[in-house]
């Protein structure tokens, strides 16, 4: 099934925010590669969409269910894609708030390499670390 890049990144993040879940299975490719790049907790190649979902559970977990991922646009070519997006939550007393990028390889719309790139990697690390 070819997914319009665009769309799909559209309705992941809705799907994040509590809309339809099928759209992680349908445009988050199953062999996927999904990568955090720190040194925090959750800073690590995440292969295949069991444990890219793994992530989004823990991510949720260690927030204590505030972390809200807002996408601010998003564009697309053939083979690749980036989504920007505000990233919020709060975590053993400290805030984040910053946005974020995915850089996204895609084939036909689904999701293979996807990137997260804080744009201020300081209060992101500081944010996740123990």
């Amino acid at each position: 099934m070819t997914v319009d890049p665009l769309e799909g990144i559209r309705r992941v993040f809705d799907a994040f925010g509590g809309g339809d879940a099928r759209a992680l299975f349908e445009v988050i490719d199953e062999e996927a590669v999904w990568v955090v790049p720190g040194t925090t907790p959750v800073s690590q190649t995440y292969a295949g969409r069991p444990r890219i979902f793994d992530l989004f559970r823990e991510t949720r977990r260690l927030t204590d269910g505030t972390y809200l991922s807002e996408l601010k646009w998003s564009l697309a070519d053939g083979a690749c894609a980036v989504a920007v997006y505000r990233a919020r939550g709060r975590r053993l007393g400290r805030e984040l708030d910053i946005e974020q990028a995915l850089l996204i390889h895609h084939r036909d719309g689904r999701w293979v390499e996807i990137t997260a790139v804080p744009t201020d990697p300081p209060a992101f690390e500081r944010f996740w670390a123990q």
